[in-house]
């Protein structure tokens, strides 16, 4: 088998919003259909689909009655600027970083379904993290 791509689906109710919301992270577009949308980023490449399921419930992490399904991780260069960006795109920030200026870190969000996701910084490049996998074969 050849994997050709891997996308993440989320379902929600309200289709524009949860598209929308992730379009713009990715500074890409929206592809709509009528109970599916496509998240393509700026390069072109499908990140994300979101599927209509009138009857989602949105999860409330970490203790609530409907827990996550998912969480994304996305690692960011800049933690203040990203912050600030995806809460102006209508997340919500529901677990701090103990210092948002340490040298790693992570903080965790929730977009406009409830669908958790994290931001962090201080992981390694993908640069590195290839230099240490080839560095670690032989």
């Amino acid at each position: 088998m050849k994997l050709l791509r891997s996308v993440i689906v989320f379902d929600a109710c309200d289709l524009d919003a949860e598209s929308a919301f992730w379009a713009a992270v990715f500074n890409g577009f929206v592809l709509k259909d009528t109970e599916w949308h496509s998240v393509i980023d700026e390069f072109g490449e499908w990140r994300l689909g979101v599927q209509l399921n009138p009857t989602h419930v949105r999860p409330d992490w970490p203790n609530g009655v409907q827990q996550q399904q998912i969480h994304l991780d996305f690692h960011v260069d800049n933690q203040h600027e990203a912050h600030q960006f995806v809460i102006e795109l209508g997340a919500t920030l529901i677990q701090e970083a103990e210092d948002l200026d340490s040298a790693e870190g992570f903080q965790v969000y929730v977009d406009p379904a409830g669908h958790p996701f994290c931001l962090g910084w201080g992981q390694p490049t993908s640069v590195q993290l290839a230099t240490f996998l080839k560095n670690s074969s032989q």
